[in-house]
């Protein structure tokens, strides 16, 4: 059964990781997809190739979603694409560790900027393609569980992210009227190409797990397995929360 079947969706930051599996997911239950990412490269060529021979349609569109321009032409462009949009998965996201007195403009900026300002008119620029058209989108962000729990070192980036969650808390009521659905995903600790120090560094991995109640990382496709179903019928009721992929982290974080 293809639950996106005749749906049009756009994963931004989606060379890699999360966001690959997420397109892929879409891709392998019905959807045609737009992916995103500041240059195409091998990984998107690869991704391009993947999806493909699934059968659907897909396409690669540079954009630099931290600028307010780049991402609402990245929307433009995904619409012209294939003439519709159906759901947006608000993928992409920076961090930058450093300590709170160390962290500069620039590093504030880059991070904010692309976690919560891109976002915003990204979203603002879905909206009033859904509203103009009469069309019952789904937005799904890609938040973290440092929306909720505490990350030393990462000031900028646990801001972004607990400014989502009331962001998304905010459109969720102000957009229900238009049909239009608006949830987080927060991951905890999964296993991609970003964490691949961590993976290595048996020591760190092994306190990680410690904090972790299934002791285990998680998959992307964990995470592309709850975006799809937020993004689906299924989730028809559902629009305001955030659920948590963590295996049980987020209510289980000491520091260390």
């Amino acid at each position: 059964m293809e639950r996106f079947k005749d749906k049009v969706a756009l994963v931004t930051g989606s060379s890699q990781g999360i966001g690959a599996a997420c397109a892929l997911r879409l891709a392998r239950d019905g959807a045609d997809i737009i992916l995103n990412g500041r240059k195409l490269d091998e990984r998107g060529e690869k991704l391009l190739a993947e999806i493909k021979a699934l059968g659907r349609r897909v396409i690669f569109l540079e954009a630099d979603i931290s600028l307010v321009k780049g991402v609402t032409d990245l929307v433009a462009n995904a619409v012209k694409a294939f003439g519709k949009l159906d759901i947006l998965v608000n993928n992409a996201g920076v961090e930058k560790n450093h300590n709170f007195w160390e962290v500069t403009e620039a590093d504030f900026d880059l991070v904010m900027d692309t976690n919560l300002k891109g976002l915003f008119f990204g979203t603002q620029a879905f909206v009033k393609y859904c509203i103009t058209n009469k069309v019952a989108g789904v937005v799904v962000n890609m938040s973290s569980v440092h929306e909720e729990i505490v990350f030393p070192h990462f000031a900028p980036y646990c801001a972004s992210k607990g400014a989502l969650k009331m962001l998304t808390r905010n459109l969720a009521t102000e957009l229900a009227p238009f049909n239009i659905r608006v949830n987080n995903v927060a991951p905890g600790a999964i296993a991609t190409p970003i964490n691949k120090s961590l993976l290595n560094d048996k020591e760190k991995l092994g306190k990680l797990l410690e904090n972790i109640p299934m002791k285990k990382l998680g998959t992307p496709e964990d995470v592309a397995g709850i975006v799809a179903f937020l993004a689906s019928e299924d989730a028809r009721y559902v629009t305001g929360s955030t659920y948590f992929v963590d295996g049980g982290l987020t209510y289980h974080y000491e520091e260390q």
